[in-house]
């Protein structure tokens, strides 16, 4: 073999037993959750450093994207995901908005200048966008009341109708009944 050749598969098969012996933050996310699938667990810091989890939102619909500052299709779906939070709020839906990786202030200082209320939360070693199997951004994940994944959105814009649409149609779903013996 020629060393350059030699050189390439040295690299790749150390990434791969980095890979397999070290999960950072940076790596790939798990397999991404289908509709149907529960929701997996998490808690996260808000931003006023308030632990969160995704089981203390039960019996409520919840939208939860995951977003950072940087990117532009993030912020521009924020106003939809705050006008449908602010008209749903007491109706059983929230938004939980989960940066990745980006430092307090910064993100801190988004939110303030965009005026954005639903709970933003910090997933500060990229965990649960691995969880939830994130790769590339923005992903919205619809959870139902029982903690039940439902729709699995990856970089498509969310507007208002979408979002009350996906509400409407997760709402409107009925329970997989057991057959009667």
């Amino acid at each position: 073999m020629n060393g350059k050749l030699m050189a390439m598969m040295a690299l790749a098969g150390g990434m791969i037993l980095l890979g397999s012996t070290d999960r950072t933050a940076w790596s790939m996310g798990e397999r991404v959750p289908a509709a149907g699938m529960p929701a997996a667990e998490f808690t996260l810091t808000d931003l006023e450093g308030r632990q969160q989890s995704l089981s203390q939102y039960r019996g409520k619909v919840v939208l939860l994207n995951f977003w950072a500052t940087w990117c532009k299709p993030c912020t521009t779906e924020m106003p939809a995901m705050q006008a449908t939070f602010d008209k749903l709020r007491g109706k059983g839906f929230v938004v939980l908005a989960v940066n990745e990786l980006e430092d307090d202030e910064k993100v801190r200082a988004h939110i303030r200048d965009y005026k954005h209320t639903f709970p933003v939360l910090m997933d500060r070693e990229n965990r649960v966008a691995n969880l939830y199997g994130v790769y590339g951004l923005p992903v919205s994940v619809f959870i139902d009341e029982a903690g039940v994944v439902q729709a699995y959105i990856k970089g498509g814009l969310l507007t208002e109708q979408k979002i009350e649409d996906e509400i409407a149609r997760i709402r409107s779903v009925k329970p997989i009944q057991a057959a009667a013996r």
